[in-house]
């Protein structure tokens, strides 16, 4: 590891400008905090957090939408552990709860699945939330209950896709990255092909990483070659899991189930294509259409930087909230929320 630090250094001082890398996703933001990476590259290299927390980028509207729907009668809400205390326009879904809502946390939409075996008397709702790493489990469950026959089971879709959102990202002006920490669990789906774009495109250099600290430090340090060498590509350093192709499989299964469709970030807005509905032939398993729940004119809290953070423009110590009115034990926007959350890595591990 000396090698590589002592290399990144090298390459560094002969650069000779300050660099910005975004790590994408939200593992990588608290897996380099709790390696103490920023201690140990070199100053002039800032690490920025991106849009890859799955619960941090989970709409306002979204989070309404299955607090309604738990409060239809007969209906069981199930979801993620992390996405019960994200904020909604009024309330969290663990405040819902607390208010009598049937509202559950499991731990896969496979149990939720199970529940709706059990309580046949009931519609059970999966929130189901995430990005390519996620999205195929829910994928397989609806095969499931498809070929089980089970009807009182349905999904509330608020997947995400992590390509368009680096291009919206690349797309926007105030944007400033030098190169890109490509997330490594969507990558074992997806692939690396997915993201040729970002170079050949937009010239930014990228690799795909692992989360250990070597995998991490190595990963930067591959993006900075390609720096140092005024080069653009998507190279590799998670090797062990990740091909050009991806998880053909698991593509295949996406690709029956659901379709791209408009997806609104929170803190960010509406990126076209960038997350996924069912196709109407599993309609009868899309909550959104069996419930119809109404179209939540909620806002995001004021003042909460959350949408600034998850696009690189801002780091958490400079929202106005961090730390005083925004903490994980009162959290305002969802960034301090998730354990992925880059407010909230920045809270635990940060030395603020």
């Amino acid at each position: 590891m000396k090698q590589m630090l002592d290399e990144l250094k090298k390459l560094t001082d002969g650069i000779g400008r300050p660099l910005k890398l975004m790590e994408v996703c939200g593992t990588h933001t608290v897996e380099i905090f709790r390696h103490g990476i920023r201690d140990v590259i070199p100053k002039n290299i800032t690490l920025l957090s991106g849009p890859g927390c799955p619960v941090c980028v989970t709409s306002v509207h979204d989070v309404d939408a299955a607090i309604a729907i738990s409060r239809s009668p007969g209906v069981i809400v199930a979801t993620f552990g992390d996405m019960m205390r994200v904020p909604g326009g009024a309330e969290s879904m663990l405040e819902a709860r607390s208010k009598g809502a049937d509202i559950r946390v499991l731990y896969s939409p496979m149990d939720a699945l199970d529940l709706a075996k059990l309580e046949q008397d009931k519609e059970i709702v999966f929130f189901a939330t995430g990005f390519e790493t996620t999205s195929p489990l829910i994928a397989g469950t609806i095969a499931h209950a498809e070929e089980m026959g089970v009807k009182n089971f349905s999904v509330y879709v608020s997947h995400k896709l992590v390509p368009p959102a680096l291009k919206a990202l690349l797309d926007s002006s105030d944007v400033q990255v030098d190169g890109f920490i490509l997330p490594g669990h969507v990558s074992t789906i997806i692939g690396r092909r997915p993201y040729e774009f970002v170079a050949k495109e937009y010239k930014k250099p990228s690799v795909i990483t692992g989360f250990e600290a070597k995998e991490i430090i190595e990963g930067i340090l591959m993006i900075v070659r390609q720096i140092a060498q005024k080069r653009a590509a998507v190279e590799v350093q998670y090797r062990t899991a990740v091909r050009d192709e991806g998880n053909t499989r698991a593509v295949a299964l996406l690709e029956k189930y659901f379709e791209p469709a408009d997806a609104y970030w929170r803190g960010i807005g509406v990126i076209p294509k960038s997350g996924l509905k069912l196709r109407d032939a599993y309609a009868a398993f899309d909550a959104n259409k069996k419930f119809n729940p109404p179209v939540s004119t909620a806002k995001e809290p004021d003042l909460c930087s959350c949408g600034d953070i998850l696009r690189g423009v801002k780091i958490p110590t400079e929202c106005a909230l961090f730390g005083t009115g925004c903490t994980p034990d009162a959290p305002v926007g969802p960034c301090m929320v998730s354990t992925e959350g880059s407010c909230a890595a920045y809270f635990k591990y940060g030395k603020y």
